[in-house]
């Protein structure tokens, strides 16, 4: 158990939520990414509050030990994050973390505990159809290529020592997704709402179809590529706030 979180101090979020929010979605970064990738959106999408989760072993968390599975991950988190389940929730991930989103759901559901407003999920197969993706094929020097790609879109400027790093935990959480299989179809009680990109080149948005087995779906398709959503793009903002009304 990892449980050291204090009194309006919690390390798996970048500041303590706003106690008037009236709503939260907690976005979740993607493999190999920390909570500051969502820098460029802004703080509230209307009057939710966009809630940067930080997992372990990266960033602000650097010393803190990664995972070896989702569900392990899943476990501590919705535990660190309980006090914040007080409002309408959702969480949010894209690619990779999407799947950390719906592992989160699903236990929420599962424990009895509560059940999330929304699931937001962007870029991913169905937890049943995977593992999918082209980076879980790539060497390590091909990664170190995909990050600088990424960190540039993020609006920063690569550092190599700092690459080096970064691609040894793109691995771990790779390991975290190649694990994350056999998976059943479970029917969840919160609404899904996806999101596929037209000119994503890592997952078309046909392949993300499966998610309506899982229950009430919401398919969006949205103009632009896998890293879109970084900048927040308004009809997306728009969906998410239509969404928790």
């Amino acid at each position: 158990m990892h449980h050291t979180s204090t009194a309006g101090s919690n390390k798996w979020l970048l500041s303590e939520p706003n106690k008037d929010s009236q709503a939260r979605i907690f976005c979740l970064p993607y493999s190999g990414c920390g909570a500051s990738m969502y820098r460029l959106w802004p703080k509230f999408f209307g009057d939710i509050e966009i809630c940067p989760v930080q997992l372990p072993g990266r960033e602000s968390r650097v010393r803190d030990r990664g995972y070896k599975s989702y569900e392990d991950l899943v476990k501590d988190m919705i535990e660190e994050l309980s006090p914040y389940f007080d409002k309408d929730f959702a969480f949010f991930g894209h690619c990779g973390s999407a799947l950390i989103a719906y592992e989160a759901t699903l236990q929420l559901q599962t424990k009895g505990i509560c059940i999330p407003k929304r699931l937001f999920i962007s870029s991913q197969v169905a937890p049943h159809e995977g593992p999918f993706g082209r980076f879980l094929h790539l060497t390590d020097e091909e990664l170190r290529i995909e990050l600088e790609i990424i960190t540039r879109k993020m609006g920063g400027v690569p550092i190599q020592d700092l690459l080096d790093f970064q691609v040894s935990i793109l691995c771990k959480d790779i390991g975290m997704n190649k694990r994350y299989s056999d998976k059943e179809i479970v029917q969840l009680v919160s609404p899904l709402v996806t999101f596929g990109w037209t000119n994503d080149s890592e997952i078309n948005p046909n392949q993300m179809t499966g998610w309506s087995q899982y229950g009430e779906v919401s398919q969006h398709l949205i103009e632009g590529d896998h890293y879109q959503f970084l900048s927040a793009p308004e009809e997306f903002v728009k969906i998410i706030q239509g969404s928790m009304k």
